[in-house]
C-alpha cells in the first residue's frame, strides 16, 4: 500500500508576496456605494466653490468667463487625456491671469480640479495630476450644468423684458388710439354743433330777411279799401263845382 503524495510546499516568501498583493487589492478597490458617496460629495463641494466661491464676489461677466474657461482647459483633458500641452496652463498668460488667477476663486476650483503649482524653466505652471481624473470628470460636470442653468436663467430673464416690453408698448399703442379716437370723436361732435349753429343762424337770418320785406312791398301797393289813387276834384260834385262859380262872381 503507497502512502499518500504531500501537497507541494510553498516557500513563505510566496506566501507573504501574495498577501501583500491581495492587502494592496483591498486598498485599491472601492464599493460602488463609496464611489458614489465620495462623487455625491465631490458635486457638492464643487458646487459651492462656484457658489458663493466665484459667482458672488466676481460681477457676473467675470465670474461667467471664469467658469467657461474652467470647463474649456477640463473638457480638453477629459476628451485628449495624453497631450501634454492640456496637462497644464502657464500662470503668467494674460489669459489665464484675467480669467482664472485675478477672479476670485477660480484658481481654487482650478486646484480641486487636480492642478497643483509647478516650475518649469523658472516659469510658473499648473500641471494636472492624472490621479485626480474622477476630480476632473464631476468638476467638469458641474462647470456645465452652472453654465446652462445660468443661460436658460439669462434667456428666461431675457424674454421676460422683451414680453414686459411688448406689453408696454402695447398699453402705449392703446393709449394713443384711444386718445386718437377720443379727439376724432371730439372732432366730429365739434362739426355736428358748428353745422347745428350754422344751420340755426342761417335760419334766423332768413326770417328777418323776409320780416324786414313784407313791410315795404305793403308801403309800395295800394291797399285792397282803395284800388287806384285818389285823383284830383274826388268827391265834389259838379252843382258843387258851379255853385262855387257863381258865389265867385
Amino acid at each position: 500500500m503507497s502512502s499518500p503524495s504531500r501537497a507541494p510546499e510553498i516557500a513563505p516568501e510566496t506566501l507573504a508576496a501574495a498577501a501583500q498583493r491581495r492587502a494592496l487589492a483591498g486598498q485599491a478597490y472601492i464599493s460602488p456605494e463609496m464611489q458614489s458617496l465620495h462623487e455625491y460629495e465631490l458635486r457638492l463641494s464643487f458646487r459651492r466653490l462656484i457658489d458663493p466661491g466665484i459667482v458672488r464676489p466676481n460681477s457676473k461677466d467675470t465670474a461667467t468667463s471664469s467658469l467657461k474657461t474652467l470647463l474649456t482647459i477640463s473638457e480638453n483633458i477629459l476628451r485628449d487625456p495624453e497631450n501634454p500641452k492640456y496637462l497644464r496652463f502657464k500662470a503668467t498668460n494674460d489669459t489665464i491671469k484675467k480669467r482664472l488667477i485675478e477672479p476670485k476663486g477660480a484658481l481654487e476650483y482650478a486646484i480641486a480640479l487636480g492642478f497643483r503649482p509647478d516650475v518649469e524653466d523658472f516659469q510658473p505652471f499648473y500641471r494636472f495630476n492624472p490621479k485626480k481624473m474622477i476630480d476632473l470628470r464631476v468638476g467638469a460636470a458641474i462647470l456645465k450644468e452652472a453654465i446652462e442653468l445660468d443661460t436658460e436663467k439669462q434667456e428666461r430673464l431675457d424674454r421676460s423684458k422683451r414680453e414686459e416690453k411688448a406689453a408696454a408698448a402695447a398699453v402705449a399703442s392703446n393709449i394713443k388710439m384711444a386718445f386718437l379716437d377720443d379727439r376724432k370723436t371730439k372732432l366730429m361732435r365739434d362739426q355736428r354743433e358748428r353745422e347745428r349753429r350754422e344751420a340755426r343762424a342761417a335760419a334766423v337770418a332768413a326770417g328777418t330777411l323776409e320780416e324786414h320785406q313784407a313791410p315795404s312791398e305793403s308801403m309800395g301797393s295800394p291797399t285792397p279799401s282803395s284800388p287806384h289813387p285818389n285823383m284830383p276834384g274826388e268827391g265834389r260834385s259838379l252843382l258843387t263845382i258851379q255853385s262855387t262859380d257863381v258865389d265867385s262872381d
